[in-house]
């Protein structure tokens, strides 16, 4: 379409002959109008390129899967240095290693040995959460740190267990064994979830499917992880008060009888001892947050707990009086565990099971602690790396007796603030916990559980976070309500069935969204060629006899329909408006379609219907700003040749301008378009 240059505005009508079917009175003339002036021009709407089925097919797939375009960088290179650049960018350690320097590594040998005081009480503690032997809490915190450090992108990220993972096992893996009645094979299914967490992250990673983690929204983690760290609370109180049987399951319920049910059991010693402990931490925590110079603090504090509460168990003997303690812990590197997986059998599907779960929460608190720490830091971390890397770290640990390791939040933020500066950190911790399965095992062997119950309390205090819960409420009410359920569902059901809630929820709002997309209708600001919602801006102004519509998504089948009824109840507004105030009635209707990326067929059938209805009621309907995607699949599908090209317009601007200089100069104040020019037509 492209519009003469005159001198003055004009205005040309058109003509065409009526369709056998048509009815007479729904004949619309077809206007033109060339309007170009030393201050306006009215510009025509483009028609990209054509572009066939596979190129569409390989910009999708590159637009799901390429996003990010990782390989970007490399393509610059030739031939082996091409080959080369890609093993650095699969393997990064290659890359930095080389450039590393002392400088460098002063800041990364305090923070290796600072995270290692904080790591080995809590990998002890996370251990004993999930049921499995302490010594393994300790080997997870050895064989996939190293393998994180070669593959991972994050110079921050501390890996080990975490309390999250832990009470997963701990509560899924306990419905099929007893820990402390068949330990060996409540241990080898924790093995079986481990390694096909491992299958799944690594999968993810290789497909490049990193964007399914986005539907484990920021409110179901909020949730869930609140949830989960109430659970671990109350599970962890059967050390802190001395009681010997406990109940199975982990909803709130079952554990509340359990500790309600045996007060007889409590212990007082344990108590005493337990609390002070606690409340040491607490405080020293408090101290550090509002005396920022002494953050170390809470990096020792575990330790010195741990081994004060020893020392004081060993020369008092509080063991002999009813003080649980941790006992005889196997000294030496982790031994192979390859053979002691569920390959086969019945247990196979319930180890996927769980490894999909616990991998799927583990690569959610990875990507949430790299991003944390790379935004802070200036850098960005590649998520599908990062998944490979979870994923081989988590297959090889199955095989060396460690259980699902992730990023370790309170690790990675004691690395950060002691100056880690690269992976290299992880390495010295890992060489620190290999120094303390050789040599400083034993020395644990009085440490009572009550010392290690209180160290997860603490760590779980902080995942509580109620402002967050605040802003959430605050923000969006259908995101609380995501929180709410999953919290609601990790407490007194199961973890598992409030991460569930969790994402059903989430998906019934994205489904929301699309099936319920947001209409508006629109108005000049005074004074500017700007057209905005009239709701959001009270002085926007209409033009008489104009209705102007934005739509605010793609136009699909499953929302065509409640498009269409939206778009007519504006314009009976309109209609409705000019009766009661005797005004100029609606004569043009613009749909702005700028926000609208696609349509598909139902979209194009839903403006055909709406084309009609406005012919029958005398209304010339008017397309604004159609983006490339879009108009090509109108004009595909005929309805640019339906509705007629002179009415795509450029902007709502340009297409106000015209609509209103077709009724002033066709002297369109009063009356009906259609009767006005019935005798032209």
């Amino acid at each position: 379409m492209s519009y003469a240059s005159s001198d003055t505005d004009s205005v040309h009508i058109q003509t065409r002959k009526l369709r056998p079917d048509e009815d007479p009175d729904s004949r619309i003339v077809s206007a033109t109008v060339s309007m170009a002036t030393d201050r306006h021009l009215v510009h025509s709407v483009a028609v990209g390129p054509s572009t066939g089925l596979w190129e569409q097919f390989k910009d999708a797939v590159n637009d799901i899967f390429f996003a990010d375009q990782p390989l970007r960088p490399y393509k610059r290179f030739k031939g082996k240095r091409r080959v080369l650049a890609y093993i650095y960018y699969l393997i990064p350690i290659l890359d930095w290693l080389p450039k590393y320097n002392l400088e460098l590594f002063k800041g990364d040998l305090i923070a290796g040995l600072t995270i290692t005081s904080l790591s080995v009480p809590q990998d002890l503690a996370y251990a004993k959460l999930a049921g499995v032997p302490l010594v393994h809490g300790l080997y997870t915190s050895f064989v996939p740190p190293l393998i994180y450090a070669m593959l991972g992108s994050s110079r921050h990220m501390v890996i080990g267990p975490v309390a999250i993972i832990a009470i997963l096992l701990n509560s899924l893996v306990r419905a099929e064994f007893d820990p402390e009645t068949d330990g060996a094979s409540y241990l080898s299914l924790v093995l079986t979830a481990t390694f096909f967490a491992g299958i799944i992250q690594l999968g993810l990673g290789v497909l490049r499917m990193g964007f399914l983690i986005d539907f484990l929204s920021h409110a179901a983690i909020l949730g869930f992880t609140s949830g989960v760290a109430t659970t671990i609370v109350l599970v962890q109180l059967r050390g802190l008060l001395g009681l010997n049987r406990f109940s199975n399951h982990t909803d709130a319920i079952s554990v509340l009888k359990s500790i309600f049910g045996n007060t007889d059991k409590w212990n007082w010693q344990t108590i005493v001892l337990g609390v002070f402990f606690l409340v040491f931490l607490i405080v020293v925590k408090k101290i550090s947050q509002v005396k920022k110079k002494f953050f170390w603090m809470t990096a020792i504090a575990p330790l010195t707990s741990v081994i004060v509460a020893t020392l004081f168990v060993l020369i008092t003997r509080l063991d002999k009086h009813g003080v649980k303690v941790v006992g005889s812990i196997k000294t030496g590197v982790n031994p192979s565990s390859f053979n002691q997986i569920f390959y086969t059998g019945k247990y196979v599907g319930v180890g996927f099971k769980i490894g999909v779960i616990t991998g799927l929460v583990g690569i959610a608190e990875a990507f949430a602690i790299g991003r944390t720490f790379s935004a802070l830091s200036g850098y960005r971390i590649d998520g599908n790396k990062e998944m490979v890397a979870q994923g081989i770290m988590n297959i090889m640990g199955s095989w060396t007796s460690c259980y699902v390791a992730t990023g370790a939040f309170s690790g990675s933020a004691v690395n950060y603030q002691t100056g880690g500066k690269t992976a290299m950190s992880n390495i010295i911790m890992s060489i620190a916990i290999l120094f303390t399965l050789l040599v400083l095992i034993p020395l644990f062997r009085y440490t009572p559980i009550c010392i290690l119950a209180a160290i997860v309390i603490q760590a779980m205090l902080g995942l509580v976070d109620l402002r967050a819960w605040y802003l959430v409420w605050k923000t969006d009410k259908v995101d609380f309500l995501v929180t709410a359920g999953a919290y609601v569902g990790v407490v007194f059901v199961s973890s598992e069935i409030g991460l569930l809630i969790a994402v059903a929820i989430s998906m019934a709002k994205i489904l929301l969204h699309v099936i319920r997309p947001h209409t508006a209708q629109l108005g000049n600001i005074p004074g500017t060629n700007v057209y905005r919602n009239v709701q959001q801006y009270p002085m926007a102004t209409s033009e008489p006899g104009i209705v102007v519509v934005r739509i605010d998504a793609s136009i699909y089948f499953s929302n065509a329909n409640y498009i269409l009824e939206k778009i007519l109840r504006y314009v009976n507004d309109g209609e409705d408006e000019a009766a009661l105030t005797d005004g100029i009635p609606v004569q043009f209707l613009i749909i702005e379609m700028a926000p609208v990326m696609t349509i598909d067929t139902a979209g194009i059938h839903a403006l055909e219907e709406l084309n009609a209805v406005m012919q029958k009621k005398g209304i010339q309907m008017t397309i604004s700003n159609p983006v490339g995607g879009v108009i090509s699949t109108l004009k595909a599908g005929g309805f640019v040749e339906l509705l007629g090209q002179e009415w795509f317009f450029l902007s709502v601007s340009e297409g106000v301008q015209v609509c209103s200089m077709m009724m002033k100069r066709n002297h369109l104040v009063t009356g009906n378009f259609k009767d006005k020019f019935s005798e032209t037509v």
